[in-house]
C-alpha cells in the first residue's frame, strides 16, 4: 500500500449523493486526494489520462453506459491503476467478470464505511477484494460445475458473454431490438443473433420466456 504521499483517487459514479458520501469518507484519511468525479465514460477517460490517478472507484452502470466496457479502456490508458467496483448491483453476476477485465475488487454500496475502506486498502495492497459470500459462491460453483443437474438458469447467466449480459439487462427494462441496437450502436440483425444465443444458453423456448427471465433476474439482482 502507498505509505507516503497522496493516493490520487478518481470516482466514477452518476449518483451525486453517494459520491458526496464517499468523498467525505475518503477525505478523513490524509493519504487520499480526490482528483476528479466523473459521471460518464468520456469524462472519466479524460480525467484518467490527464491526472493519472492511482485508484479508481466506480459504479457498474452509469446511466446508459456499462462499466464492463469502461474498465478495459481505463486499463489501456493506465495499466497500473487499481480499480475497485463499488456498486448497487448484485456481485454474483458481475464480480468474476470485472476481475477478468482488470478490476481488483467488487464491493456493494450497501456495505458499511469500514467494509468499503477495507476493500480500498486491499486493492491498494495489490490484492483482490471480494466479499466472503462471493468467494464462497465461486468456490462452490467450481466444485459443482461437474455435477449434472445442479445448475439452475440463474447460475447459467454466468455463461453469457459481456455483450449478451448487457442485452439481457436491456430486455429486463422492456427495450426492444431496435432500441437496444440504437443504444449499443449495433445492427438489429446482430442484436437478434445475440438474443438467440441467450435463449439457447438459458434454455428459453421463445422471446417472451426470455424477457420474463430477464425481469426476474433483474428483480433479484437490483439491476432495474
Amino acid at each position: 500500500m502507498a505509505k507516503t504521499g497522496n493516493v490520487k483517487v478518481l470516482i466514477i459514479d452518476n449518483y451525486p449523493l453517494y459520491t458526496l458520501g464517499l468523498s467525505t469518507i475518503l477525505e478523513k484519511d490524509t493519504r487520499f486526494e480526490i482528483i476528479g468525479i466523473a459521471e460518464n465514460s468520456a469524462d472519466a477517460l479524460k480525467t484518467l489520462e490527464k491526472e493519472r490517478p492511482n485508484l479508481v472507484l466506480m459504479e457498474m452502470h452509469l446511466g446508459k453506459e456499462n462499466g464492463l466496457e469502461l474498465i478495459p479502456k481505463l486499463k489501456a490508458i493506465n495499466p497500473e491503476v487499481s480499480i475497485l467496483i463499488i456498486s448497487v448491483h448484485d456481485e454474483r453476476f458481475y464480480a468474476e467478470r470485472v476481475l477478468r477485465l482488470g478490476a481488483r475488487g467488487y464491493v456493494l454500496k450497501t456495505e458499511s464505511a469500514d467494509a468499503i475502506m477495507s476493500a480500498i486498502n486491499t486493492v491498494l495492497d495489490n490484492k483482490v477484494y471480494l466479499s466472503e459470500t462471493e468467494r464462497d459462491r465461486i468456490l462452490q460453483t467450481m466444485t459443482e460445475e461437474s455435477k449434472p443437474g445442479v445448475k439452475d438458469w440463474i447460475t447459467s447467466i454466468q455463461l453469457l458473454s459481456n455483450r449478451e449480459l448487457q442485452i439481457f439487462s436491456f430486455l429486463a427494462k422492456g427495450l426492444g431490438t431496435i432500441e437496444i441496437a440504437s443504444r449499443l450502436n449495433l445492427s438489429t440483425k446482430t442484436v437478434d443473433a445475440h438474443k438467440e444465443h441467450i435463449k439457447i444458453k438459458l434454455q428459453c423456448n421463445n422471446v417472451q420466456e426470455l424477457r420474463q427471465k430477464a425481469i426476474e433476474w433483474s428483480n433479484r439482482s437490483g439491476n432495474l
